[in-house]
Formats: C-alpha cells, sequence, structure tokens
C-alpha cells in the first residue's frame, strides 16, 4: 500500500488550507492504493474531484513520483518534488484572492 508520509501530508494540507480560506475548496479525500496514494480535492462534498494529488512512486526514476490532475484526468504537473508540483496552486490562489 502506498501513503504519503508525514511531510508530504503537511505540504499537502498546508495548500489545502490556504484554498479553504479562498473559498475555492470544501472537502477533500485521501485514498491510499496498492500502486498510488491519493488526495481528492472537492468544491463540493456530492460532486467528482476537482483536482487530485498523486504519488506513483514507480514514476520516481522516470517523470517523478508526484502530479497533479485536473478534473478530466489531464496531467497539470508532474515532478520528482512535491513542493514544486504544488506551487501550480499559488497561481490559482492569487487569482481566488483577487477574484
Amino acid at each position: 500500500m502506498t501513503a504519503f508520509d508525514r511531510r508530504e501530508l503537511n505540504a499537502i494540507l498546508n495548500v489545502y488550507g490556504r484554498m479553504v480560506a479562498a473559498g475555492e475548496w470544501r472537502d477533500y479525500a485521501i485514498d491510499w492504493l496498492k500502486d498510488a496514494a491519493v488526495f481528492s480535492v472537492f468544491k463540493r462534498a456530492s460532486e467528482n474531484p476537482v483536482f487530485r494529488i498523486e504519488k506513483r512512486p514507480k514514476l520516481r526514476a522516470k517523470q517523478g513520483a508526484f502530479a497533479v490532475l485536473g478534473q478530466a484526468g489531464q496531467v497539470l504537473k508532474r515532478g520528482h518534488d512535491l513542493k514544486q508540483v504544488l506551487r501550480l496552486f499559488d497561481a490559482k490562489l492569487i487569482k481566488a484572492v483577487e477574484a
């Protein structure tokens, strides 16, 4: 079973907290699968996830173990460093605050 470690989960929850404070996100779910750990973000609990933050250790040597996927499953950002991948949300947070 694959899981996020404490440092990774803290980084994800830090971004999640900022987006909740900005009114963009409302709920989340964490799934630990055999080959991936997935943190799903929802605008409303009854919807499909808006974003999925995934950790896939098998891709560590290739494209990077971490990825952010959009609602349709498209890869928005992938990399070896989770904090670099999560920077994708900094621009989204700035847009949310300005709106």
